[in-house]
């Protein structure tokens, strides 16, 4: 038991307690006095860095979102009026082509009556070219039946006799 004794009994000391709290309290005022202050306005100022960093963002979001918008606005915009234009180069296209239609068919009219004109002063021509060759025809077989009996003047008045006589039927049968 001998060695009994010589194991120190745990002891209280009140005064050590009471050094070890007055130094803890005087090391807390000394760090709240000195430190608390600029690391609670460090803590403040970051924490007001980051209330700013998230209003930015979500600003930035909200322009964003506005933009996007204001984009989907501008292309409806413009699909609407790309198909105005549409539509309009349609109809004009369309008028365009009816105009071309009706000035086909007014020049196909002129020509039909221009060639329907032609025609008849052809006809007339042929007609009058006949009456000449059928005069000149009967002139000369005339003049040799009847070489010695009638004179030419007597025997041209003769067939521009005639002649006047045909084209008059001819006037008459149109």
């Amino acid at each position: 038991m001998e060695h009994l004794e010589s194991l120190p009994v745990i002891s209280v000391n009140i005064w050590s307690i009471v050094v070890s709290l007055a130094n803890l309290l005087i090391l807390t005022w000394v760090i709240r006095k000195f430190l608390f202050k600029r690391v609670q306005k460090v803590l403040d100022d970051r924490r007001a860095a980051i209330d700013e960093d998230y209003a930015r963002a979500k600003s930035a979001q909200e322009e964003a979102e506005e933009n996007r918008r204001n984009y989907e606005a501008a292309m409806a915009a413009a699909a609407q009026t790309s198909d105005q234009i549409i539509a309009e180069a349609t109809r004009a296209a369309e008028r365009r082509s009816g105009e071309i239609v009706a000035e086909a068919r007014e020049k196909a009219t002129e020509l039909r009556r221009q060639a329907e004109a032609d025609a008849v002063l052809e006809r007339k021509k042929a007609a009058d070219d006949m009456k000449r060759e059928i005069a000149d025809v009967s002139t000369r077989l005339t003049g040799k039946l009847l070489q010695r009996e009638i004179n030419e003047e007597d025997h041209r008045s003769l067939i521009d006799s005639f002649l006047t006589e045909i084209g008059a039927d001819d006037d008459d049968n149109k």
